[in-house]
């Protein structure tokens, strides 16, 4: 994997944790431009990439993410940041989520969630923060169609986006896997998805965050 920060202490440290627990660092990186000039060296499996970094610390980032997805979408990525940048983020959540994750900073307490997260990007799976999911839904015009759902259907929308399997639903809610299967249902009955709701779980967030409008 490749990382991409521009705090040396915290960079440094996270590529000695990766390295301690199996995984092979290809680069660790302060900037956006030696960022894409390792992956195109040798594109890893995937990328952990801030989203403020040099020359002005604004969004340098989330659009290296967004032309690796581009140029290398076998890479994945998994965004750790302070904060949520909405517009790219829309942006790079949207436009295909397979192997897309995207997390605050503050809010990584356990270091298996962190490698958990990791773990699910890199193998093309999906691991979204709860609140990046609730600042992009939040914004996205539709909360009459999510005044539809039942508290409980919400709980269970906001499982998906953020990439969850059926299974790990039903643990975390305290619910059976059917219970969940049913609600999923509502779900896209009630959101106008059914069309798509037989198709790949990655699929299925997608097809939830575009219509929130993400």
């Amino acid at each position: 994997m490749i990382l991409a920060d521009d705090s040396t202490l915290l960079r440094e440290g996270l590529a000695r944790l990766l390295a301690d627990e199996g995984h092979r660092v290809l680069a660790a990186v302060g900037d956006a431009e030696a960022l894409l000039a390792a992956v195109a060296d040798e594109p890893p499996d995937v990328a952990v990439i801030d989203v403020r970094m040099p020359p002005h610390h604004r969004d340098e980032g989330l659009r290296a993410a967004l032309t690796i997805r581009e140029r290398w979408p076998a890479v994945g990525v998994l965004v750790l940041s302070q904060y949520v940048e909405r517009r790219y983020a829309t942006e790079l959540l949207t436009g295909s989520p397979e192997g897309v994750g995207y997390l605050l900073k503050d809010r990584v307490v356990e270091i298996e969630e962190f490698l958990d997260a990791l773990e699910r990007v890199a193998a093309g799976r999906t691991a979204f923060d709860p609140e990046v999911v609730r600042q992009l839904l939040a914004r996205g015009g539709h909360e009459r169609a999510l005044d539809a759902l039942t508290a409980r259907e919400r709980e269970v929308l906001t499982e998906m986006a953020q990439g969850h399997t059926n299974a790990a639903i039903a643990t975390r809610l305290f619910i059976s896997r059917s219970a969940v299967e049913k609600h999923v249902n509502a779900i896209f009955t009630k959101l106008d998805l059914t069309a798509l709701a037989a198709t790949t779980h990655s699929r299925r967030v997608l097809a939830v965050l575009r219509y929130l409008g993400a």
